[in-house]
């Protein structure tokens, strides 16, 4: 699971755990106050779980509607991570463009529900790409190299030296195989990793 990149090691703070609004997809809140934070409120996903930090001296009512906040804050920044499937269709091409001169040209790109063991898959034959919805709201450029991955497919359908030496002409390979790695392991199925938003009070 991501660290927090504010919280310092020693830190005093204070946690408590709370059920969420009605309807917020949410599982359970966590807050956190510190008496080093003094003016941000910040939010991130972990799991299913919702960590918001704040200053130790916010009120139960001040608490409550920076919980409110940074939740509706949350999930506005997820959905516009999400593609829909035309504009994923449109970013496979422009890949393709980029990194496979434009060789590469799936008939469908799409969104699917039923891949809970794999990231992506390609059928070659059909020139059909489809991703786990598991990958919506990760960082583009781990979407964007699930897509070369499988747009490489349509190349080189099997996993051999040549689809490897094809896929490296995407910069970042490394960096997204990892936070894929990175997911499984910390949930040993991957979940839809979260936003990180902070604000100022």
């Amino acid at each position: 699971m991501p660290a927090d990149p504010l919280h310092r090691a020693g830190e005093p703070q204070r946690s408590t755990t709370s059920q969420p609004p009605r309807g917020s997809g949410t599982s359970a809140i966590e807050v956190r106050r510190s008496a080093r934070r003094r003016r941000t409120v910040s939010a991130y996903r972990e799991g299913d779980r919702t960590v918001v930090l704040i200053p130790a001296r916010m009120s139960k009512a001040e608490e409550q509607r920076w919980v409110t906040v940074m939740l509706d804050k949350l999930a506005a920044q997820e959905r516009k991570r999400v593609l829909g499937d035309a504009a994923l269709t449109e970013r496979a091409e422009r890949l393709s463009a980029q990194y496979f001169d434009g060789r590469a040209r799936p008939a469908s790109v799409r969104w699917v529900t039923n891949q809970n063991t794999r990231w992506g898959s390609c059928t070659p034959a059909e020139g059909s790409i489809r991703l786990s919805h598991r990958l919506q709201g990760m960082p583009e450029y781990v979407v964007d190299y699930v897509l070369c991955h499988e747009l490489a497919h349509l190349l080189v359908p099997g996993h051999g030296p040549d689809f490897w030496r094809l896929l490296e002409a995407y910069p970042r390979t490394e960096r997204a195989r990892g936070y894929l790695e990175g997911v499984v392991a910390a949930a040993r199925l991957p979940h839809v990793p979260g936003a990180r938003e902070e604000q100022e009070t």
